[in-house]
């Protein structure tokens, strides 16, 4: 999440406030998001839907750009130099990617088979069921890349498993995320635009992640990590602004529909945190099994049950449209990722004992 405010690097990582003012009142800031955008939706109709149109081959110019704003600094703490250290968590990195790529997001298309197609259905609207169900899939299709390290510190994890987890996902990321999304959309009889998705993925994966790297590579040949750390510092609001205007902006375009179906938000959130609690604990529970110390098995539940909302908003966007289901049901992952995940990070702590107790007995 483009909100995590700590720079890690693979040579040492800082120490600083686990979470902050903003993360800690994501929910709220959301919320008022969604009031806000509603009301502008509804009082300035015409300068939205202006917007709405701004697009080049259907990508959204204005929210391209706020999504380069959120992606880009938050690939830059990313240090690909920690790939070396993934020998030495060997155990704890198989069950996390096991999680994140083989069970996560067709767990997710499984729950939002059940939920969106079948329990709710009868008070979804009808036309709009497929684009849920994608927008849920696209969601756990990749696993988040920053603010894990923020659970990753509020559980005690060891920062370099965490730090070569994610580098690695990130690198999977660029070559697996467009493969299972088309598969699990074909798989739920929805139309693949691949032209469409593959433009995405060069767009908010591979060329943020080169110019990113880039930049990383020259505030540390310049000033080391002083330099990369207070550049992080000074770009750190215009991420967290780039955030809450998309939000806003997506929520203008959905006011008439949320207003209709005020539900329709408490419907999506139920597979998002059935699959958040599912995966999480399976994680946990496999790095139990393979007797795997409790710092590492701490951060790999929680990077197992974490997506990368920034990515989905913006494929959801590029695939279906902004007044679509699809970015609805993303942006409510935003909405429940602090709640949630702070609850997982508690479970994990005061299990935390039990958890050395039992690997230590077997």
């Amino acid at each position: 999440m483009s909100g995590e405010t700590r720079a890690i690097t693979g040579e040492r990582p800082v120490a600083e406030p686990a979470i902050g003012f903003f993360e800690r009142w994501l929910t709220l800031w959301v919320f008022l998001c969604i009031v806000t955008g509603i009301a502008l939706g509804q009082a300035f109709p015409g300068p939205v839907e202006a917007l709405g149109r701004m697009e080049i081959a259907r990508v959204n110019l204005p929210v391209g750009i706020l999504i380069w704003v959120m992606i880009v600094p938050m690939l830059l703490r990313i240090d690909f130099g920690a790939l070396g250290q993934v020998r030495a968590h060997a155990r704890g990195i198989g069950v996390t990617l096991a999680v994140n790529w083989l069970v996560k997001p067709f767990s997710m298309a499984l729950l939002a088979w059940i939920f969106i197609r079948h329990v709710f259905a009868p008070w979804l609207p009808p036309d709009q069921l497929d684009s849920y169900v994608a927008g849920l899939i696209l969601l756990a299709a990749a696993p988040c890349t920053a603010m894990v390290f923020v659970w990753s510190q509020l559980c005690r994890g060891d920062p370099y498993f965490t730090l070569s987890q994610v580098a690695l996902n990130d690198t999977i990321m660029i070559f697996a995320f467009a493969p299972i999304v088309g598969l699990l959309l074909g798989l739920s009889a929805i139309t693949v635009p691949w032209d469409t998705l593959l433009t995405s993925v060069v767009l908010y994966i591979v060329i943020p992640v080169i110019l990113a790297q880039l930049w990383r590579r020259a505030l540390l040949a310049k000033g080391g990590e002083p330099a990369l750390a207070a550049t992080l510092a000074r770009i750190q609001p215009f991420s967290v602004a780039a955030l809450l205007v998309t939000l806003v902006l997506l929520f203008a375009f959905q006011g008439g529909q949320i207003l209709r179906q005020p539900l329709v938000i408490a419907m999506l959130a139920v597979p998002i945190v059935i699959q958040v609690y599912f995966n999480s604990a399976l994680a946990y529970f496999l790095n139990r099994r393979l007797r795997v110390a409790h710092c590492v098995a701490g951060p790999s539940a929680l990077i197992g049950a974490s997506n990368f909302f920034e990515l989905a908003v913006a494929a959801a966007i590029s695939l279906f449209g902004f007044e679509s289901g699809a970015a609805l049901a993303t942006v409510v992952g935003v909405l429940i990722e602090v709640p949630v995940m702070l609850s997982v990070v508690a479970i994990v702590n005061r299990t935390a004992v039990a958890y050395e107790q039992r690997v230590a007995v077997r």
